[in-house]
């Protein structure tokens, strides 16, 4: 193709990643006054990425976002190819001979590590491995050791809230939601009876949300319980608490929980603050208690410890402390902060020496595998239009992509005997689970083998 037709013809995108982060980027993209014709691939057969694998089913709220992203996707200007695997089925090389440029927004779906002493104990688990299976992953394992009675989760955000919710509610409380069979099965049978939550800092470093947190006592099974002698604030966490809304919303009802009488729901979740985990202890490989150090104020919202130390009686761990995204095959990579090196989401080179390039040409990225895997979901849209807007500034030098026609990519595809699903695939994958769930009165329930998936997304390619 040449540099004049390539004016006449709209520009090809490829976003790597379905979540919410790419579809953001679509319609940022869509909204521009560009003309662009946008691919968006995604490595599981269905899209919407954490929203689908790692939002827990309890929270139909949020899954609500997905109506919005749905109308993205019904555009014209953009097509879905699911159920392929970036830097195995197809790479960077192959993604430049179709397309001008490539957003990356590949998201964070790892756990970060926590070093502490026995953290590799069988019975020490990682958060999102265990959200990865309640909401049915495909890729994990079908089943989840669920014998523990006494459980930490160790973190204070709301992936942690998460978790000790799921731990401790019933599995019929979760069954009205889409939780596939194998995780009701497993959650019936869960043996948690308290599950207690560790904190490093305070009341007001908490990173829960105000509604996630409300959310806890809702349960008629779960008793949330805190330590009056948590409630404690210095000079910074009162600063903290007048300069945010959210901060002073989740103290007051930590201060409400804490001054209240207990109840008798059946299961106690403890919310532990000054507690830093400093080592889960262990006999014969196994996780058998967790020891942390009391910490206290410094003055300006930050604790330091006191040497004093208290072991817990607990079977069973589960590290909250934040996700990681993994290395993207062919860019450079930041193994601490777990991003690719960027500016404003234009990818740096490797080779940043006088005289190279310093960025790779028309590539992109967006998302926590820009930005690092904090905030909500609702912020990948600045990225987004971050992204976006750099991308467009870019466009003019872009080199022309040898193969542009949309049949170039999907016959790449299928000479390579690659099953792709498809937009019209997933409303065929929603109205089977849909149907799935109608006989038992719920929404839906979630397919999780990829085969069935695929069987039921795109049944000509299964």
């Amino acid at each position: 193709m040449t540099e004049q037709s390539a004016a006449t013809r709209p520009l090809r995108i490829a976003i790597v990643g379905a979540g919410p982060a790419g579809i953001y980027a679509a319609d940022a993209l869509m909204k521009s006054d560009a003309d662009v014709s946008i691919d968006l691939y995604e490595r599981m057969p269905a899209p919407f990425g954490l929203i689908r694998y790692g939002v827990a089913p309890d929270h139909p709220r949020i899954k609500g976002i997905i109506t919005a992203l749905h109308k993205v996707l019904d555009k014209d200007q953009v097509r879905l190819l699911g159920n392929i695997d970036y830097g195995t089925d197809i790479t960077l090389d192959d993604l430049r001979q179709f397309y001008d440029a490539v957003i990356f927004s590949t998201g964070a779906n790892a756990d970060r590590a926590l070093g502490i002493p026995g953290i590799e104990l069988d019975g020490s688990y990682g958060a999102a491995d265990f959200v990865s299976w309640y909401d049915g992953h495909p890729d994990v394992p079908r089943s989840w050791p669920l014998e523990a009675e006494k459980v930490a989760v160790l973190g204070v955000g709301n992936v942690a809230l998460d978790v000790a919710r799921v731990l401790a509610k019933t599995g019929d409380e979760l069954l009205p939601t889409e939780i596939p069979p194998n995780v009701y099965e497993g959650l019936k049978g869960n043996k948690a009876l308290e599950v207690h939550v560790f904190g490093r800092r305070g009341p007001a470093q908490a990173k829960f949300t105000p509604l996630e947190l409300r959310e806890l006592d809702h349960s008629p099974t779960i008793e949330v319980i805190v330590n009056p002698e948590d409630i404690d604030y210095d000079e910074g966490s009162e600063a903290a608490r007048r300069n945010s809304k959210q901060v002073d919303m989740v103290a007051n009802t930590l201060e409400q929980w804490a001054i209240r009488d207990h109840g008798d729901r059946p299961h106690k979740l403890f919310l532990h603050f000054f507690e830093s985990p400093a080592e889960v202890l262990g006999e014969d490989g196994k996780v058998v208690g967790l020891r942390t150090e009391r910490t206290q104020l410094d003055g300006t919202g930050n604790v330091k410890g006191t040497g004093n130390f208290t072991d817990w009686d607990i079977q069973a761990v589960y590290r909250a402390v934040g996700y990681l995204s993994q290395n993207v095959t062919q860019l450079p990579f930041d193994d601490q902060a777990g991003t690719v090196p960027n500016e404003a989401g234009r990818v740096i080179a490797d080779d940043t020496a006088e005289g190279e390039a310093r960025f790779m040409p028309a590539t992109y990225v967006t998302g926590w595998i820009k930005r690092g895997p904090v905030g909500l979901i609702g912020h990948t849209k600045g990225d987004a239009n971050e992204t976006i807007a750099c991308l467009l500034d870019d466009a003019k030098g872009f080199a022309p992509a040898p193969k542009p026609e949309l049949d170039a990519v999907t016959e790449f595809l299928e000479d390579k005997g690659i099953p792709f699903t498809t937009w019209a695939g997933w409303y065929r994958l929603d109205a089977h689970e849909r149907a799935l769930g109608e006989p038992e009165g719920r929404e839906r329930v979630k397919v999780v083998e990829r085969e069935d998936m695929l069987r039921a997304s795109e049944p000509n390619k299964a």
